[in-house]
């Protein structure tokens, strides 16, 4: 047993106050600080001083010494030597430190599927090939830094990445090359990691992975012959990217569903830490208050060992700083067993919401055996929670739209000089310029008021609760997990979100890394999809090659119209 968790020693009351300052900040213009990247085609320096770009510097990179324990490395299964796609980030951290597994091989096995697969999947907006394989190389004989070290992962596009192209896949920034990584994408190649390629997202990380101009890029890899079924969004590309077995893990971001959603979609894990647990400097910002970068994984461990080097503070951005320490999440994501038997590593409350497993749909159904399994960890106590006063007008699209200033105020240079720049995601910014300056401090208000109420009349029955969404734990910074529970008869993925108070990663870690270790959803694969006759080979002259940029995207896959990326975006 580790000691008892941060989530226990937090003072609801010290949460509630930042939260409060958060949202004054913001509606006291403080998101005028957010730096952006020139806009393509405007004058370097001209964008650059007008954003405020020249007062930042790098993000804080380095060796993490936190990472490198022996929870963090797991001996591979045995059905996952042939392969070392199959290997967990845990399960090839174990395999190149052994000295089974060189850094170098691990890359050209998914720059083979790369080469062969993303064709269909479109996951990758840009594949760093030399950058990567001289990397790996590097790696192969250098000394070893923990268990990200050799590590292939795929990076969200609106990452920061110094020397590589990072364009939120918009107009706006198709042609912005940073000097400097985010602070996220330094902590982990500081760690050893491998920059393999940014991938695909929704414009402007406002909906699934499209064109800037809406044509449907990215597919579910569970689904890859039907670009209608949705693979979540906005962190797309790498969920694809990671499920598709074409990187190990990768980053994310969530202002509204886009870590937890894709993650559902695609049988993954995905991780939403606390407000200020991850940086956002160097990151393309969408709203001050409610964006959250964080991994999407394969299963526990290995979002626990992402996050565990994307967190702590940072002085570029005063939403990392004074919180309490990070945790040790990787000791959290190792199931404990005794006797043959998994327990959870505290007694944990789950707080089941009313109408969470109603009904007789697929979905329903999974959401039973899901709770039926875990009511039989011991340590875990399954609780009848209520919806807190006022729920559904708390949580509705009225008071969620309140988001809208706080993503269009950074962005009125743009706007003002024209709209086309935000290809099919206009209307968004559009309504936040509109928005009145009443609605949007009545919502900051009725944010803490929904807040209190969640920490006082949830989570004083309870340790976690369980979700049908990511609302409004998104909305309020409280850290969220998403990992999965089932199938439906099609066999399209079934999961399901667990949500935790402030700074409580640890406990959400737990409870699923116990779930994973008494069922095997998150083991299962996509099958491939059928290979293009012009990729029969591809896969195999990838490696000889330098950068590879995403083709054209396909009209036959649809287009998003405006209206309904207004309609949908997070």
């Amino acid at each position: 047993m580790v000691n008892e968790p941060v989530d226990r020693r937090v003072d609801r009351r010290a949460f509630l106050a930042r939260s409060a300052a958060l949202a004054a900040a913001g509606a006291a213009g403080a998101v005028g600080a957010v730096a952006l990247p020139p806009a393509a085609g405007a004058a370097t320096a001209t964008a650059t001083a007008a954003t405020g770009v020249t007062a930042l510097t790098r993000g804080p990179g380095g060796r993490d010494p936190n990472l490198d324990q022996p929870n963090a490395y797991v001996r591979p299964r045995p059905q996952a030597l042939a392969d070392p796609t199959e290997l967990t980030l845990a399960e090839a951290a174990w395999m190149i430190r052994e000295r089974r597994l060189t850094p170098e091989r691990l890359l050209e096995a998914y720059l083979a599927r790369i080469g062969t697969y993303d064709s269909t999947y479109q996951a990758f907006n840009v594949v760093l090939v030399s950058q990567a394989m001289a990397a790996a190389r590097a790696a192969g004989s250098s000394r070893h830094l923990g268990p990200l070290h050799g590590i292939p992962l795929a990076i969200k596009d609106n990452y920061y990445t110094r020397g590589v192209p990072t364009t939120a896949n918009s107009f706006l920034f198709e042609d912005f090359v940073p000097p400097y990584d985010a602070t996220p994408v330094a902590r982990l190649t500081g760690n050893g990691a491998i920059l393999l390629g940014k991938t695909q997202m929704g414009p402007l990380a406002t909906t699934r992975a499209t064109t800037p101009a809406g044509v449907v890029t990215t597919v579910n890899a569970w689904a890859p012959a039907n670009p209608r079924v949705d693979p979540g969004g906005s962190s797309t590309g790498t969920a694809t990217a990671v499920a598709g077995r074409m990187a190990t893990s990768g980053t994310g971001t969530q202002t509204g569903g886009s870590i937890t959603a894709p993650s559902n979609a695609q049988n993954l894990t995905g991780l939403k830490p606390t407000m200020g647990r991850v940086s956002l400097h160097g990151i393309i910002p969408l709203t001050y208050t409610r964006d959250h970068p964080g991994p999407l994984a394969r299963d526990a461990k290995d979002a626990a060992i992402m996050l565990t080097a994307m967190a702590g503070e940072d002085p570029q951005d005063p939403r990392t700083q004074g919180l309490p320490p990070v945790p040790d999440l990787i000791t959290a994501a190792s199931p404990v067993r005794s006797g043959g038997k998994v327990s959870l590593r505290w007694q944990t409350r789950i707080g089941v919401l009313p109408g969470f497993a109603d009904g007789s749909s697929e979905t329903a159904q999974a959401r039973k055996a899901y709770l039926t399994k875990l009511a039989s960890v011991p340590g875990a106590r399954l609780v009848d929670v209520p919806f807190p006063d006022e729920w559904d007008l708390l949580t509705g699209s009225e008071f969620n739209n309140v988001r809208l200033p706080e993503r269009s105020e950074p962005f009125m240079p743009y706007l003002r000089e024209d709209l086309r720049g935000f290809g099919v995601s206009v209307l968004g910014w559009l309504q936040g310029a509109l928005l009145g300056g009443n609605e949007f401090l009545t919502g900051q208000r009725a944010k803490l008021l929904l807040l209190e109420r969640v920490l006082d009349q949830i989570f004083d029955h309870c340790d976690v609760v369980v979700q049908t969404g990511p609302v409004p734990f998104d909305i309020l910074g409280l850290p969220e997990i998403a990992f999965p529970i089932g199938f439906t008869a099609a066999g399209l993925p079934i999961g399901t979100i667990l949500g935790g108070l402030p700074y409580g990663e640890e406990r959400l870690l737990s409870v699923a890394a116990a779930y994973q270790a008494v069922t095997d959803w998150h083991w299962r694969r996509p099958a491939d999809p059928p290979v293009p006759t012009a990729d029969a080979r591809r896969g195999e002259a990838l490696s000889g090659r330098g950068t590879v940029r995403a083709g054209a995207a396909d009209p036959a896959r649809g287009r998003l119209s405006a209206d309904e990326v207004a309609a949908t975006m997070q």
